[in-house]
C-alpha cells in the first residue's frame, strides 16, 4: 500500500485548504482511510477518519471546519479544512489500515499565519 498526499501550503487564518491523498495497493478501496496531523514537538493526532462505508469521525478540535471524504473510483480521500486557525498549522499525514497493517504518507506541510 503506498499513499501520496499534496496540497499543503501556507495560508492565512480564517481561509482554506483541500488536502488530497490517493491509495494504491490491495485492499485500500474498502479499508478505513484516515489523516493525522503532527505538531513540531508533539505526539501524531487523529484529525478525521472515513471508514470503506462512508461513516466518518472527527476530533472536536476540528469538528464543523473539516470534512473527510472519499472517491472510490480514484481511491483518494480528501481533507477540506476550512476556516482555518494558527493552531492547524501542523504536518498533515494520510493514513490507511490494511489488513491491520498501518500505512502512512508523506505528510504534507500546513501553515496557518494570523
Amino acid at each position: 500500500v503506498q499513499l501520496q498526499a499534496s496540497g499543503g501550503g501556507l495560508v492565512q487564518a480564517g481561509g482554506s485548504l483541500r488536502l488530497s491523498c490517493v491509495a494504491s495497493g490491495n485492499g485500500v478501496r474498502i479499508n478505513p482511510l484516515a489523516w493525522y496531523r503532527q505538531h513540531p514537538g508533539k505526539q501524531r493526532e487523529s484529525v478525521a477518519s472515513i471508514a470503506g462505508t462512508g461513516r466518518t469521525n472527527y476530533a472536536d478540535s476540528v469538528k464543523g471546519r473539516f470534512t473527510i471524504s472519499r472517491d472510490y473510483a480514484k481511491n483518494t480521500v480528501y481533507l477540506q479544512m476550512n476556516n482555518l486557525k494558527p493552531e492547524d498549522t501542523a504536518v498533515y499525514y494520510c493514513h490507511a489500515l490494511v489488513a491491520f497493517r498501518d500505512y502512512w504518507g508523506q505528510g504534507t506541510q500546513v501553515t496557518v499565519s494570523s
